[in-house]
């Protein structure tokens, strides 16, 4: 599964999690465009994805790590922490 795929199925599964249709994300993208992330058929911006985000009231980096774990589910929650803590926190 490519990046955008999981991305894509991050953000569909935060937004029902959230109660949220498609077209609630009007403000930010079309119904159309939300379809198209979702479907793995586009990729966003990183602006796209803050916006995204704080439409479901959400930190972005909630979507980014959640599309990491349902492409590498055997890495666990814990696992992909500990990998960011060693690389974002090198000297």
């Amino acid at each position: 599964m490519e990046i955008r795929e999981s991305l894509g199925e991050a953000l569909r599964r935060m937004r029902i999690l959230h109660d949220l249709t498609q077209e609630d994300f009007a403000v930010v993208s079309s119904r159309t465009y939300v379809s198209s992330l979702e479907r793995g058929l586009k990729s966003p911006t990183i602006q796209k994805i803050e916006e995204l985000a704080g439409r479901i009231g959400i930190h972005p980096l909630s979507l980014i790590v959640s599309a990491y774990l349902i492409q590498n589910p055997d890495v666990g929650f814990d696992g992909l922490i500990k990998q960011v803590k060693k690389e974002a926190l090198k000297p």
